[in-house]
């Protein structure tokens, strides 16, 4: 198994895709391995049109234009150094088991 190195919870800008989200920065949603996607909070919005559709509980879930955030393809983000604040790309470190992710500007350790 591969070791991803953007992670849920991280600070992403995006490199490529769509022209108006280029250098956007936002926090990673979710990750998506098996398809090599992941969900870039406030990129790639997309509406989706949603009828009133009525629960079990006797809710009803209400109608309108919903927006939401859409998968980007991992080659388009790239992880952004919580220390020397720029976008760079992440080397991993062994430390006996465990691998460690390396900023490859400052050669400082991202998860510590």
């Amino acid at each position: 198994m591969v070791k991803k190195k953007i992670r849920k919870g991280d600070l992403v800008e995006i490199i490529g895709g769509r022209f108006e989200d280029k250098g956007k920065r936002g926090q990673v949603i979710r990750v998506n391995p098996d398809d090599g996607r992941v969900v870039v909070q406030g990129v790639n919005l997309r509406k989706k049109h949603q009828r009133q559709v009525q629960t079990q509980g006797r809710r009803n879930l209400s109608p309108g234009i919903i927006e939401f955030e859409g998968p980007i393809h991992i080659s388009n983000v790239m992880l952004v150094c919580p220390k020397c604040n720029e976008p760079t790309r992440v080397g991993l470190r062994r430390d006996g088991d465990e691998s460690l992710r390396v900023c490859k500007h400052c050669h400082e350790l991202i998860d510590a």
